[in-house]
């Protein structure tokens, strides 16, 4: 006997509650995961719906073992979960995750059966395959990865608008996600780097719902989890780059996301290699002029994985000035820097250099626009001779004020000589005793990573005036 019957046809109206009947309605549209569903009967559960890769719609099965072994076979990750519900109620009841076989899913679904509540079988959709899962409405995208789409629903998530998270989405996973549809609606979806679902693209639907009005915007904030996952500069820099500045090409090696390329031609054919911890740790990580093996740098300064995310392989900059610019928390724009590639500065070895009127414009220009798309910022730049490249973008305002990196009063403080370095600096703050404060001595910049450091660590901080007179 063939394993295939008729296609089923339903003609009767589903009460709203039906689950695999919304499913399979959801299906006309868009694609879901594969399913089979079952109602209960007194002898074996009776098919009602069905959604499997290469077959018609609501095909039919001679058997329940049959429509199981065929939903195992196109299942990617080999396995299958059964969730049920009662036809009085719309509440789930029992739900079975990542069953192995068919005999086990079978069983399963007869003893539920038998308690007289409905079934459907889906093939698994691994939430941590390197995607992500998320709600899309009204303009909005809100997304993480290693979640169901419910995983919005508490903090961590990354908020887009849908243009720009179908321009990362592009990016990163190199397909379009088809969240057209999310303008005037509730989407519930999953992006997989694996084709999967009845239809066989990238993009699950879970669910959709039609919506009259929607008042949120977006909030483009990082850290995010999914920041994390693929880095926290490179997650800056994907978001310069989709709102339109100047950022140099940059292919980013990352541990759980196959290799993506985004940015603009610089004109040069050198390289920088550059780490990507999951969140900004200022300067501790290497950037390097040149090529170097990304897996032995990464396996090198970070065996355990525990805090680089990716490795950015970018390309130069023919820099005749480097620095970062920051806003103080008084509004004032902090634009500091000095001649060439910048490294030096950023470490605290070189003091800010006088910078041209020309530089200083094309940077105001460049953190004008970041302003109008993105509100508070903080970056870093690299200047060519006619174009302000951003080559690190951070979201906020700093706290800095005058000479106060950090403002706050302490009852002791400590002297710390710029020149001993950012890891002495890392080791000092995490030594401190409580309610003690750091003078840093030295002509250093308030952008620089040495600021940084002492920002993150929310200590006390002042420059001093002098190494003679630093507490006045």
């Amino acid at each position: 006997m063939s394993e295939y019957r008729n296609r089923i046809t339903k003609h009767d109206p589903m009460p709203d509650f039906r689950k695999d009947y919304k499913l399979d309605r959801l299906a006309e549209r868009f694609n879901v995961a594969q399913f089979v569903s079952f109602a209960p009967s007194q002898t074996e559960p009776t098919q009602q719906y069905c959604r499997l890769a290469n077959l018609p719609e609501n095909t039919s099965f001679a058997s329940l073992a049959s429509a199981l072994q065929a939903l195992f076979e196109r299942s990617v990750d080999g396995t299958v979960n059964v969730r049920s519900f009662s036809e009085a109620e719309s509440q789930s009841r029992e739900f079975l995750y990542a069953l192995k076989t068919v005999d086990e899913a079978e069983s399963a679904i007869k003893r539920i059966a038998g308690d007289g509540a409905f079934t459907i079988a889906n093939e698994t959709i691994d939430v941590s395959d390197g995607g992500v899962s998320g709600v899309a409405m009204g303009g909005l995208v809100e997304f993480r990865p290693d979640a169901t789409p419910r995983g919005v629903e508490r903090p961590g998530f990354a908020s887009l608008p849908t243009t720009w998270a179908t321009q990362l989405f592009k990016i990163v996973y190199g397909f379009d996600p088809a969240l057209e549809a999310s303008e005037n609606a509730r989407i519930e979806f999953s992006l997989h780097p694996r084709a999967r679902g009845w239809r066989q693209t990238n993009t699950i639907f879970w669910e959709y719902g039609e919506v009259d009005h929607f008042d949120r915007a977006a909030d483009v904030q990082w850290p995010n989890d999914f920041s994390r996952l693929i880095g926290d500069k490179v997650y800056g820099l994907l978001i310069g780059h989709i709102a339109g500045l100047p950022v140099p090409r940059t292919t980013v090696i990352s541990r759980r996301v196959a290799p993506f390329t985004f940015g603009s031609d610089t004109g040069t054919t050198e390289k920088w290699i550059r780490t990507s911890p999951f969140v900004q740790i200022p300067g501790k990580y290497t950037t390097a002029r040149g090529w170097h093996d990304p897996f032995r740098l990464m396996q090198n300064e970070d065996p355990e994985g525990a805090a680089l995310a990716s490795v950015l392989a970018q390309q130069g900059v023919k820099a005749e000035y480097s620095g970062a610019a920051i806003e103080a928390s008084d509004g004032e724009l902090i634009v500091e820097g000095a001649k060439g590639t910048g490294e030096e500065f950023m470490q605290g070895s070189v003091v800010p250099q006088p910078l041209p009127g020309h530089v200083l414009d094309a940077v105001n220009a460049t953190h004008a626009e970041l302003r109008r798309v993105l509100g508070n910022v903080r970056f870093e730049w690299v200047f060519d001779g006619k174009t302000a490249w951003v080559v690190q973008l951070h979201i906020g305002v700093s706290q800095s004020l005058g000479r106060a990196i950090v403002p706050g009063e302490a009852n002791d403080w400590v002297v710390f000589d710029v020149k001993d370095g950012l890891e002495a600096l890392r080791q000092l703050v995490t030594s401190l005793a409580q309610d003690t404060g750091i003078y840093l001595n030295g002509n250093v910049g308030r952008t620089s990573h040495i600021a940084d450091v002492v920002r993150k660590a929310g200590i006390p901080t002042r420059l001093m005036e002098s190494e003679d007179d630093g507490k006045s």
